[in-house]
């Protein structure tokens, strides 16, 4: 018996500690993620729209339903816009919160009603209709966060871009030429700021005028800085100024921006480290120092 809890305890600890370095040693490399990058991809000649599966449609109905102000309905139309998705989507947007609206406070109350019996009382109604809050806003929370998730990625990636432009400028390549080239570099693939520049270059080449497709694109991304962006572009065309030299300095300004932002993150972290501290660590501090104190003191006075 002896020697069956023995080796369940090494296999054991074997285990957990294959399981906490195993993570460290399949990662990869910084330089290995980077070549990847850079490698050719395989691309399909042929790309078939898929088909949307019935549940799309059917929220699209529910959504298409109830009928929300045009204020609001143009403000989440921009956001899923902003967020990567069509504006068709805002209708399954809405179905998705009546939808949850509904349904966490029926499957709740359907629960309870079998639990006691079909009887409901103040306690159950009332958890109901915070249920039905928290559904209505859910959709909106996980809105908002893929928003904000799409405008850091993009502007993390703008003065990459930037730098790419620049050097197919400066290698002689026309403002249009050197787009459609760093949409088409591998390191950009799944990027969104690319795809919105293709989308671009695509109505460019559909007849638009190039500054009014970079201006759309903008108010799509709903990013300051690439409306900052386009802006530049506008003005070195009008003035006739160097496009090479506006790029890099641009870029420049945008990679110290993005520095301030993280020293000014890493600077709030000394801050938001004090609540964890006083509610979390220094109550098992004063545990562990005065817990042997009390426990003598404690024996002297019995």
């Amino acid at each position: 018996m002896l020697y069956a809890i023995t080796a369940t305890v090494f296999v054991a600890i074997v285990l957990l500690t294959w399981a906490a370095i195993y993570p460290y040693l399949s990662r990869r490399s910084v330089i290995e993620d980077r070549l990847e990058k850079f490698a050719p991809k395989e691309v399909n000649k042929v790309e078939l729209t898929t088909e949307a599966p019935k549940w799309y449609d059917k929220l699209s109905q529910l959504g298409s339903v109830v009928r929300f102000s045009p204020k609001e309905q143009t403000k989440y139309t921009k956001m899923l816009v902003a967020a990567g998705y069509r504006k068709e989507s805002v209708f399954v947007f809405f179905g998705s919160k009546i939808l949850l609206t509904c349904a966490l406070p029926g499957a709740y109350l359907f629960f309870y009603a079998l639990a006691k019996g079909g009887t409901f009382n103040n306690q159950s109604l009332l958890i109901a209709v915070i249920l039905a809050i928290i559904g209505y806003l859910l959709p909106s929370y996980w809105l908002y966060h893929q928003y904000n998730e799409r405008q850091l990625q993009i502007f993390h990636t703008l003065p990459d871009v930037l730098d790419l432009i620049t050097v197919c400028v400066g290698s002689g390549l026309s403002m249009d030429a050197a787009l459609i080239k760093t949409t088409e570099t591998p390191q950009f693939a799944n990027d969104p700021l690319a795809k919105e520049i293709k989308i671009a270059t695509m109505e460019t080449r559909a007849g638009k005028p190039r500054i009014e497709s970079l201006r759309d694109m903008a108010e799509r991304t709903m990013v300051d800085d690439v409306k900052a962006f386009v802006t530049m572009l506008a003005q070195t065309e009008r003035f006739g100024t160097s496009l090479s030299q506006a790029l890099s300095v641009h870029a420049d300004s945008l990679r110290t921006k993005r520095r301030q932002i993280a020293e000014e993150a890493a600077a709030k972290t000394t801050i938001k480290m004090i609540f964890p501290l006083v509610f979390f660590v220094f109550p098992a501090l004063m545990v562990v120092i005065l817990g042997p104190a009390f426990v003598q003191i404690s024996k002297i006075f019995k």
